[in-house]
This record gives C-alpha cells, sequence and structure tokens, in this order.
C-alpha cells in the first residue's frame, strides 16, 4: 500500500512539473496543429500522433481528446478524461418557483388571477400565455388583458429594469383573443399596425387563433421578416393550399426565416410553378454562401422533391483564430455583455472555456472583438429554459456565414454556461444560449464554450427582444 501511495503521488509530481513548465514555440505549433487536424475532422493528421506522444499532459489530452472528438460525433469517450474545472453554482431567483408552478395542466382561474398580479413580469407573461378558454367567464382575467392592452405605451423602444414595454400587450392580446375573441378583434387593427414589429408579430398571432385570414394575408407583406414569417405560419394552418400564390411571393423576401415559412408552406403544392420558383430561390440562397442558411435550403429543396443531401453549402474555410492555443491551453479570458440602456442596462461577465473548447471559443473572442454582436438581440427567452440570440437578425434560422464545429466536452450544461446553437451536428451558427436552469440533457449535442461568472440577476432579467449594446473582451484584471 505503501508502495503505491509513492507511486501515485512521483506521477503527480511528474505531471505537476511537467505542466509547469512553459511550452516552447514548437510545442504552441504542434498545439495549433492538432486544434486544425479536429476542426477538419481529420484523423490521418501527423499532429494527432506526434500530440499523443507528447511529454506535457496538456498536449497529449488535446491530442487524445482531438481524435475522441473526430471519431464519434457525441465523443462518447469524453468521461474517460480528467474533469475540467465545474462552472459556478447560482441559485435562482424566488420567482422561478412561482413560474414552474404554471403548466398546461392548471385549470384552476383563481391561480392565474395570482400569476397575472406576480411582483415578476415573467411569471405574469407565463400566465397570460397559458391561461386556458375555461377562463373565459372569468371577468377579473379578462380585464387584466385588456387593461395590459390599453397600457401599451406610445413608446415601447425602452423598458426600466424589471419592466415591461411591448411585452404585456403583446401576450396579453394572443391570451384574449383565446378567452374573448369579439374584445380580441377590436384591439386587433391597432396592433396589427403597430410601428413595433414585436407587437405586429403578436398581432399576427393572435389573428391566427382568430382565424383572421384577411388580416393574416396583409401581415403577410409586412416590411419585416419575423412578422412575415407569423403571418405565414398561421395562414398556411388556417387555409392549407389557398393561399399559396402569397408563399410564392414572400420566396423573394430577405429574411431567411420567412423564406422558410414560405416554403414549408408550399410543400406538396399543386400550384403550377411552385416546384421552379423554389428551384431558383434554392440557387440564389445557394449564391449568398451563409452555411447557417441551411433550414432554408433544406426546405426550398422539400418543395422540389429533391433530397436534403442535395444541398450545396459553401466549402469550410479552416484557419486558427488567433488565441486558440493561448485558450486551449488554459488562458483566463472574459467578455462583458453590456444590454442597452433601453433594456433595462446592466451588464454580465462571461469567461470562455477554451479548456474545453479552444476553436469556438477563440473564434467567439473574434467576433465579439470586431463588433459582430454589437446592437443584436435575445429573440428565444424561455424563463424556465434558455435565452438565445447575441447575433445580427432576430430569428433562429439567422447565423453566421461559416459553421462552428462541435467541441463536446466533460462541462455539464448547468445554470449559467452558455452554448452554441446550432443547425445539427457541427453546425453551430454564432448565436448563444445561456442555460437558466441545468439542463444536462443538452450535454449530448450541444458545446459549452463560456459560463456566467458575473451578473446572473442581469441574465435572469432578460425578456425577449432585449438589446445587446456591446460584448467586448475585458482586459486582464478588471
Amino acid at each position: 500500500m505503501r508502495f503505491l501511495l509513492i507511486a501515485a503521488l512521483t506521477a503527480l509530481s511528474t505531471v505537476s512539473q511537467a505542466q509547469s513548465r512553459p511550452l516552447v514555440s514548437a510545442d504552441s505549433a504542434l498545439v495549433g496543429r492538432i486544434l486544425l487536424a479536429e476542426d477538419r475532422r481529420d484523423s490521418t493528421d501527423s499532429a494527432l500522433v506526434e500530440g499523443a506522444a507528447h511529454a506535457d499532459p496538456r498536449v497529449s489530452i488535446l491530442a487524445r481528446r482531438a481524435l475522441g472528438r473526430i471519431r464519434t460525433p457525441r465523443f462518447v469517450s469524453r468521461d474517460s478524461f480528467p474533469a475540467l474545472p465545474a462552472p459556478p453554482v447560482w441559485p435562482e431567483p424566488a420567482w422561478r418557483l412561482r413560474f414552474r408552478a404554471l403548466t398546461p395542466q392548471v385549470t384552476d382561474c383563481h391561480a392565474f388571477q395570482v400569476a397575472l398580479a406576480d411582483s415578476a413580469w415573467p411569471v405574469r407573461l407565463h400566465a397570460a400565455d397559458l391561461v386556458p378558454p375555461a377562463c373565459a367567464a372569468d371577468d377579473s382575467i379578462v380585464a387584466t388583458l385588456r387593461a395590459w392592452i390599453d397600457a401599451l405605451p406610445r413608446d415601447v423602444s425602452r423598458r426600466e429594469p424589471g419592466g415591461v414595454s411591448w411585452h404585456a400587450a403583446a401576450h396579453a392580446a394572443v391570451a384574449l383573443a383565446r378567452l374573448s375573441p369579439e374584445a380580441a378583434r377590436a384591439y386587433l387593427p391597432a396592433l396589427a399596425s403597430h410601428r413595433d414589429w414585436h407587437v405586429r408579430l403578436y398581432a399576427a398571432r393572435a389573428a391566427a387563433v382568430l382565424s383572421d385570414t384577411l388580416r393574416l394575408q396583409a401581415l403577410l407583406r409586412d416590411r419585416d421578416d419575423n412578422v412575415k414569417e407569423a403571418a405565414i405560419d398561421g395562414l398556411s394552418r388556417l387555409t392549407g393550399h389557398a393561399d399559396d400564390s402569397l408563399f410564392v411571393a414572400a420566396l423573394d423576401a430577405d429574411g431567411a426565416q420567412a423564406v422558410r415559412a414560405a416554403a414549408v408552406a408550399l410543400k406538396g403544392s399543386p400550384r403550377p410553378g411552385v416546384t421552379t420558383a423554389a428551384a431558383v430561390t434554392f440557387a440564389k440562397w445557394v449564391a449568398k454562401g451563409v452555411a447557417s442558411a441551411r433550414d432554408v435550403r433544406i426546405a426550398l429543396l422539400e418543395v422540389t422533391g429533391s433530397s436534403p443531401g442535395d444541398d450545396r453549402p459553401p466549402p469550410p474555410r479552416y484557419t486558427l483564430p488567433p488565441d486558440a492555443v493561448a485558450l486551449a491551453l488554459g488562458k483566463d479570458v472574459r467578455l462583458r455583455v453590456t444590454m442597452s440602456p433601453a433594456s433595462g442596462g446592466g451588464s454580465f461577465m462571461v469567461r470562455l472555456r477554451g479548456d474545453v473548447a479552444p476553436m469556438m471559443a477563440a473564434r467567439i473572442l473574434q467576433l465579439a472583438r470586431s463588433g459582430y454582436y454589437d446592437h443584436g438581440n435575445w429573440h428565444r427567452v424561455e424563463a424556465d429554459f434558455v435565452i438565445q440570440g447575441a447575433g445580427p437578425g432576430t430569428n433562429e434560422y439567422v447565423g453566421y456565414s461559416q459553421y462552428l464545429r462541435d467541441e463536446l466536452g466533460t462541462v455539464p450544461h448547468v445554470r449559467g454556461t452558455v452554448g452554441m446553437s446550432t443547425r445539427g451536428h457541427d453546425s453551430g451558427d454564432a448565436q448563444w444560449f445561456i442555460n437558466l436552469r441545468d439542463n444536462p440533457r443538452l450535454g449530448r449535442d450541444y458545446t459549452v464554450f463560456g459560463e456566467v461568472v458575473e451578473g446572473i440577476d442581469v441574465v435572469d432579467g432578460i425578456l425577449e427582444g432585449d438589446v445587446i449594446a456591446s460584448i467586448r473582451p475585458v482586459p486582464p484584471g478588471t
């Protein structure tokens, strides 16, 4: 036993000494070659063999991990590698429990009365989204929803911390369409012509609940592609292929979300010329050279009867981003996410996890330095799951021109970790998502590239559409 203990201590001492030795330039160059081999998914690269045999465990682990990631999309051998430092543990806000108490199975109208008056707006909005038609006879609930719409401010471009701007009226409009259709119809013209596109988008959703096809046909021509998308989705469900001429016209939209929605609506259309129009639009989106527009291209291919295998994404570019080697070797790099004053202000700090995802972290760092994320917004907010966004565009189907490869690791998707949105395996679109709760199931498919280390209260306070002023690296020591 004593011999085993001495042997173990000697081994630990050897590893510690190896890690304390600075790597020479040739070692750093080897690490860069390993990272590029993994990014290319090239298991034959000699850097992997050379790295695996390296005396420094930092280099050998990177090489062996790269080979494991290359061999299997879900990196099934990840647990055989040393555990990495765990992310911070963040307590949850008290209102999250009240949020979770509201589910589609709740039928007690009194519970919705209470929730609609909650001190936290996420709970109130959640209640509006779930209140069932069975509560239509509850005058107090209907009155609350009407009051929210009546209180829609003239200028919805700003909101105070903890408050709302357009959100209450928009959610109330859809809820009122379920509970009191006549009351909702009276509000719909003003909401559908509102100058803020978020309000018009929710008006389209309310119109779908009301089966107001004329309103949806008008909103399908909206100048904002998010509104078009919502109008197309609603109209397609209500009229099937009767409005295919409008959907064909929508194929000319600029936004990926609107074109994809139109293509989905046109699938199986009997209208002459639809297949040709979809083929022409597919060629146009191929020419754009945007890898993350895959969903649009696949939807268009399905209209033509082609296979998803006929997609033609742009060829990948394999370059080693600055800081990738330093991040892989443990450099501490942090990004400050500053929210716009018009969206409640405040900021939070994200530490990049280059020890898990060095290439992804380095590319995110490049994008942040270039201002890519400035003035983007959080288009998806699920208050008991994730927030998502942080890039140009305001939709799930808008992303960076080049894919970011998966770098799955042992860091779990716990509250406060930052993951990469994807279009499928190895198709990161540079949109962030931040886990608002522990989501361990996401670890099979999504890369963690960062973790919130300061300002989780700001993250918890983000609402749909909130705008990011900037994302910038923070100088060391600040």
